[in-house]
């Protein structure tokens, strides 16, 4: 019987660091990428996200900003972008886990 509570409380605590490091990701992107993606908005004529908050790395986006899938004319240059969400917000891009609502970076 107490194996299986020893056995239990390890898998928790597997589970538990596991979804902790999950909400620290962050993305990485190159300044080539960057570069790209700032000109897609630009040229595609990106609507903003108009919001005083102060979006930073880490934030959890409120639901009222509307998140959008990341466009082909991106990940096809800078594929690490695709599985997120992103939104366009005081001339920067905001890239967003779609499952947390958390940002993961903002491309100035």
């Amino acid at each position: 019987m107490r194996y299986y509570r020893v056995a239990g409380a390890a898998i928790v605590a597997i589970v538990a660091s596991s979804m902790a490091r999950a909400q620290d990701a962050t993305l990485t992107i190159t300044p080539e990428h960057e570069q790209v993606i700032r000109e897609y908005v630009v040229k595609e004529h990106v609507r903003p996200v108009d919001m005083d908050d102060n979006f930073v790395v880490g934030a959890t986006v409120p639901q009222t900003v509307e998140l959008a899938p990341v466009p082909e004319g991106i990940y096809t240059t800078a594929p690490e972008v695709r599985r997120y969400q992103y939104f366009y917000w005081k001339n920067r891009v905001v890239f967003v886990d779609p499952d947390s609502r958390r940002i993961v970076k903002v491309v100035d």
